[in-house]
């Protein structure tokens, strides 16, 4: 890493850190490290799912469906993902929670890595 290049496989360096590529939260000096961006390579069994909603979210998020069906709950409304490359976007202040409908794989973006960022009652894991 010392010439600022990283190469890595997403699925066996997610299972390292509850799924999480790039943020904050990696090493300064370690070219994963950003205050900008969060980047998520998620893998749910069936019927995985969040412990309880996301409230109060401070950053904007993006869910792509990489295989499986997965699905995105939003107030008032549930997305389902089930084609390969189906997406969803939510912003700040957008409660969510989410469902794996099938075994899935999910790449999720975040913007802005949001250090100490928890919200109430998790258990201080990254959520998606």
């Amino acid at each position: 890493m010392s010439d600022g290049v990283y190469v890595g496989n997403a699925g066996r360096d997610a299972a390292l850190d509850r799924g999480w590529l790039l943020g904050h939260f990696k090493d300064t000096g370690d070219p994963r490290h950003s205050e900008a961006v969060e980047i998520k390579w998620g893998v749910h069994p069936r019927g995985d799912e969040r412990s309880q909603w996301v409230e109060g979210e401070e950053r904007t998020a993006l869910l792509v469906l990489v295989s499986g069906r997965f699905r995105v709950e939003l107030p008032g409304r549930s997305v389902v993902l089930e084609e390969q490359g189906d997406y969803v976007v939510w912003g700040r202040g957008v409660d969510h929670s989410w469902f794996a409908e099938e075994e899935s794989v999910v790449l999720t973006v975040r913007w802005p890595s949001v250090p100490g960022y928890a919200p109430a009652g998790d258990d201080g894991s990254r959520i998606s």
